[in-house]
């Protein structure tokens, strides 16, 4: 069985809390943490978007979710309560020059940790922390979540990153690629570095090729406006797939300190040979 880490009490505030992501990957993630015994009975979990909703409406749409996406030998009703419980809503145009915060900042406790999570798109990140910072909502305690894509080239991207930084240290910021909590992905340090047998001929002298497949078993599933914008490139390529091959090609990581396997990935992205305009048609296939 897992490891339970515990975790001080918190209060999580999900911005973008009824668009897809939320709830398709996180609440259902965080009612597992909850089935798992890892939520603090007094956390919160507050959700925050433009839509006028109550708490009580808002429970009904995560109960939805988790119906839809937990496994039905997990979702116990008991647990379940104890989940919606913790679960909280304020609407509020959290990037949006002159809303009202009130509402959210009366929700929280000064005490507690602070989780942001920007499940939005990524240009409203900047402004969204920067809102943060001016109603005095971000404590020591307080951490800031960002999904990908980080902005649509590098020039955004940049961007984004030093706007977020104008409120949070690089310590309080996560960037977070949800490919990676995918139980095979995980599996894949245990397999290479743990494995003698493996870790030995885990070398380009003994493997030809790899080949990295990703077979999705969903459609754009209403998700139609974001991958017309984003496309597949970012939506796919440039995080998901740039990770898994950092986790095959990198060498052992001194430690499993964050900072450490960091830094043999990047080894093996700055090793990597891009691609000229004109080889793309005959390197690729569309």
């Amino acid at each position: 069985m897992a490891k339970i880490i515990p975790v001080p009490t918190f209060d999580c505030v999900v911005f973008g809390a009824t668009g897809d992501l939320t709830l398709r990957k996180l609440l259902p993630a965080l009612y597992y943490r909850c089935h798992d015994g890892q939520v603090p009975e007094d956390s919160r979990i507050i959700g925050v978007a433009r839509s006028d909703l109550d708490d009580q409406a808002y429970r009904d749409r995560a109960v939805g979710a988790l119906k839809d996406h937990v496994g039905k030998k997990d979702l116990q009703p008991d647990i379940v309560a104890k989940f919606l419980d913790r679960v909280h809503y304020v609407s509020l145009d959290a990037a949006a020059a002159k809303a009202d915060w009130s509402a959210l900042k009366g929700q929280l406790d000064p005490k507690r940790v602070r989780v942001f999570y920007l499940a939005t798109a990524p240009d409203l990140y900047g402004p969204i922390c920067g809102n943060l910072k001016a109603h005095g909502l971000v404590t020591e305690q307080s951490r800031v979540v960002l999904e990908k894509p980080i902005g649509h080239d590098l020039g955004s991207a940049r961007e984004i990153i030093r706007d977020v930084g104008e409120v949070f240290s690089e310590s309080q910021t996560f960037r977070i690629d949800h490919f990676l909590g995918k139980e095979t992905v995980q599996n894949l340090m245990a397999l290479r570095f743990a494995n003698t047998i493996f870790e030995r001929l885990w070398s380009s002298d003994v493997i030809d090729h790899v080949q990295i497949t990703v077979a999705e078993t969903v459609g754009l599933e209403g998700r139609a406006g974001y991958y017309d914008h984003a496309g597949a490139m970012r939506d796919m390529v440039q995080n998901h797939l740039l990770q898994l091959l950092c986790l095959i090609a990198m060498e052992p990581p001194v430690s499993l300190d964050a900072d450490r396997v960091r830094d043999e990935k990047l080894k093996v992205l700055r090793a990597l040979r891009p691609m000229a305009p004109h080889e793309v048609s005959t390197m690729t296939v569309r």
